[in-house]
């Protein structure tokens, strides 16, 4: 009978009807899927070469609605990765449209090749720097290119509203922010997603002064420098790791510039890596690459939006707010940041991340809720529905409850400044400490055997490790842990934190690495794991409970040469004390009663940070025998009291 059915289709020609399969279903007596929505059927694929004032110009798809009875605004992205598929396709314009709510909307979708990158001409610079003053052809920028490409697109293109919205995800993020400056009036709200802003200071490249090492090198494995205009191959070559645990293949180079040669050897030299490792400090490379100093004379409203649980570009989001928010005050500027990884609110419906739930569809919820009403709102010739949702200032999820709260500001005006102090026995307490005299806590840490930043094996950076459990560090020698009592009343964090470390080093450089941790209590109704032990002829042993889990919530290192100045390195002094500011990207996480609070500080975190040899040398070139152990020291006394500067909400808010 299958056999019968698919031949009755083919003769008909009514493969992937959804009209023939409602009506095959009701003879079946099964209930009728709902129809699919068919973009092909609504949109027509069209291909410009857009020119620019320079005369270079940029290749750019656009799906234009069949239906021309009315007029659409039109949505646009620009990227580095590549509008394909390239000439006829059917599907491509599902990857341009956030959602299929958009596609249903209706609108105009553009996706343009940025310059030098794929189909279009001229040079890729990666992170171009912004020209504030245009004077001659020559001076484009990507607000420039966006400028022109707009403006060709309004004279060319029927049945617009004279409407433009932008968006981007990551490095497309990064050109919708540096579209919006000093932007096209046609250009209303632009929505920059987990934007690359400021690569070298806590962005993709390096946080707190350290490499970020497996991210970088697996990227630019594959994201090399391209003859423009020119295809994408169909194929991306792979790199032959040679194994597939991450932790044995970096730690098996000396230094950078042996892990460049070995990516050399697979499809010749990346200069984009190689410049990364060659600028290890926030010099003249990297600050003009910031977007953050030109965000400003920004006149389209701004909804810029971030995981909480991004690997590459949490620091982006709460960075591009803040800076609208201070450079350019007038304009309609939001946020919004959710229980996702990088784009996680793009794909998947975002319930859960490993074994940490958030009992709600996350992804869905922004898409509807939020981002569509958003562009609607700005883009539409009609005045705004009354009844669309409301988008506060602030939207963001708190974790730990698994709820949305809306501020008006953030961090919220209501969190209040606490600090958690380190104490004797590992402890961590709001009392400030009481000894008089000097006290510490010590360990040594090898940079030979350096900690591993997961407790398995992995050759790039998964994607639950911003949650990771991190039972394993705590049973190390080389990692301190601090924990509070067990809590009586819900502990709400909300908005960034800052580290103040006393702390002193044998050796003359050093890394320190402060982790903030949600420790559940040993026994959860449900939990089933620990209820078998294994068996000897087990192959693997069960998955460890989740009671008793060390869940991450927030961590970043600071690399001590750097801790006055990331613009000039400075050997520590071995046995000085000194106090040390390890800046925590933001959280709103609620540490709920009966867990407890965790902190581990440690001076490795391998290999998503490359090694630090802890003597004050050209890490990138460092020789084998520079890789020292050092006697690492944490003071926790009335005179150096090391400890986190956190913000609190109190229950009442609830």
């Amino acid at each position: 009978m299958p056999a019968l059915r698919a031949s009755l289709l083919l003769l008909l020609g009514l493969v992937g009807s959804a009209t023939f399969a409602a009506h095959a279903a009701r003879a079946a007596g099964e209930e009728a899927p709902a129809p699919r929505y068919e973009p092909r059927e609504h949109y027509t694929k069209y291909e410009y070469r857009v020119p620019v004032r320079d005369g270079k110009k940029l290749f750019t798809v656009v799906y234009l609605p069949k239906d021309q009875s009315r007029r659409y605004p039109l949505l646009m992205t620009r990227t580095p990765y590549g509008c394909g598929p390239y000439g006829v396709d059917r599907d491509g314009i599902q990857r341009l449209a956030p959602s299929e709510d958009f596609l249903k909307a209706g609108y105009i979708f553009v996706c343009q090749d940025v310059r030098g990158r794929n189909l279009s001409e001229g040079q890729f610079i990666e992170m171009t720097p912004h020209r504030p003053a245009k004077k001659l052809p020559s001076d484009f920028d990507e607000s420039s290119d966006t400028y022109d490409s707009v403006q060709w697109l309004l004279d060319h293109l029927p049945g617009h509203n004279g409407r433009v919205g932008l968006w981007g995800i990551s490095y497309p993020g990064f050109f919708t922010s540096a579209s919006i400056i000093d932007g096209h009036p046609a250009i209303k709200a632009a929505s920059p997603q987990a934007p690359v802003t400021d690569i070298y200071m806590g962005d993709d490249s390096y946080h707190g002064g350290a490499f970020m090492l497996a991210a970088n090198f697996g990227f630019y494995t594959g994201f090399k420098p391209q003859q423009a205009p020119t295809l994408p191959p169909k194929q991306w070559p792979e790199f032959d790791w040679g194994t597939q645990d991450g932790y044995e293949f970096y730690l098996q180079f000396t230094n950078l510039d042996a892990l460049a040669a070995r990516m050399a050897k697979d499809g010749g030299p990346n200069p984009y890596f190689d410049v990364q490792i060659e600028h290890d400090r926030y010099d003249e490379f990297w600050k003009p690459r910031a977007i953050t100093p030109h965000l400003k004379n920004i006149h389209a409203a701004v909804l810029t939006v971030g995981g909480w649980f991004d690997a590459e570009d949490l620091a982006g989001p709460l960075a591009t707010f803040r800076a609208i928010a201070r450079q350019s005050p007038a304009t309609d500027n939001r946020l919004v940041i959710g229980p996702w990884v990088h784009g996680g609110w793009a794909g998947g419906p975002g319930r859960q991340l490993g074994r940490v739930q958030f009992q709600q569809p996350t992804s869905e919820q922004f898409q509807k809720e939020v981002l569509l009403p958003f562009f609607e709102q700005h883009l539409r010739d009609a005045p705004p529905d009354p009844k669309a949702p409301k988008i506060a200032k602030a939207t963001v999820f708190e974790t730990g409850t698994n709820v949305w709260r809306r501020y008006d500001a953030w961090p919220p005006k209501e969190a209040k400044p606490r600090t958690l102090y380190f104490a004797p026995g590992g402890k961590l307490s709001f009392t400030p400490p009481a000894a008089a005299q000097p006290a510490f806590d010590a360990w040594i840490s090898d940079p030979n055997k350096p900690v591993p930043f997961v407790g398995y094996a992995t050759l790039g950076v998964p994607q639950e490790f911003m949650v990771s459990d991190q039972r394993f560090a705590s049973t190390r020698p080389d990692v301190l842990t601090y924990r509070s009592d067990v809590l009586e009343d819900d502990v709400t964090v909300a908005g960034p934190i800052t580290v103040r470390l006393f702390a002193s080093t044998s050796g003359s450089d050093a890394d320190w690495v402060v982790k903030l941790i949600d420790v559940y209590p040993a026994e959860l109704e449900g939990d089933t794991a620990k209820k078998r032990k294994p068996r000897t002829e087990d192959v693997e042993p069960p998955e460890p409970a989740f009671g008793g889990t060390q869940q991450l919530v927030r961590a970043d290192p600071l690399r001590g040469r750097f801790r006055k100045s990331f613009e000039t390195p400075e050997a520590m002094v071995p046995g000085q004390v000194e106090e040390l500011k390890v800046e925590l990207q933001d959280i709103n996480h609620s540490f709920r009663r009966g867990h407890r609070i965790m902190v581990q500080v440690q001076s490795s975190w391998f290999p998503l940070i490359d090694r630090n040899p802890q003597t004050f040398v050209p890490i990138r070139s460092a020789r084998a025998e520079d890789f020292q152990a050092a006697t690492q020291k944490l003071y926790r006394w009335q005179g150096q009291a090391s400890g986190l500067e956190i913000r609190v909400l109190e229950a009442a808010r609830h």
